[in-house]
């Protein structure tokens, strides 16, 4: 079986030509997607961007009412700012916050346009069904038919 650093490099060339370019590396916690992202971007020079510190410093910087108003605008800067072509995302939990009332998925879908992102996500992805947390948890999400590449990161 691929490791996960092999399966996204493949990944990358068919991500450059989808309308999404979005790669998400999916497995709970502890299974090896941060230190899959962050090999990555030691090996092949990839910006590695841990989103829940930078766009929560943006966040904080606006007034709490604005910040859902911002999020995406902010989150397609941060993208940009970490270089152009494919940037590593690790620590989207952020995304996830109910107070910035955005959905997650699209959120990384619609910055994956400009560039292909690789993005961690904490969760299981199950054929095209992926979900983040466990039903009942505030910030429970579940996708059908997902527009994006799946990586399956597994426990070792």
């Amino acid at each position: 079986m691929p490791s996960v650093d092999q399966t996204v490099l493949q990944f990358m060339e068919m991500a450059a030509n989808r309308y999404y370019k979005l790669i998400l590396v999916i497995g709970p916690s502890g299974s090896g997607k941060t230190a899959g992202l962050r090999g990555l971007s030691e090996a092949c020079g990839y910006p590695y961007v841990n989103l829940n510190l930078l766009l929560g410093q943006k966040l904080l910087e606006l007034p709490r009412k604005d910040r859902p108003l911002e999020l995406l605008h902010l989150l397609q800067g941060i993208i940009a700012a970490a270089g152009n072509g494919i940037v590593l995302v690790d620590n989207t939990e952020i995304l996830f916050d109910r107070s910035l009332r955005h959905d997650p998925l699209r959120c990384l879908q619609q910055a994956s346009r400009a560039n292909t992102i690789v993005a961690s996500w904490s969760g299981k992805a199950e054929d095209r069904t992926v979900t983040y947390a466990e039903p009942g948890h505030p910030e429970y999400r579940r996708y059908t038919e997902v527009d994006a590449l799946i990586v399956a990161a597994s426990q070792h």
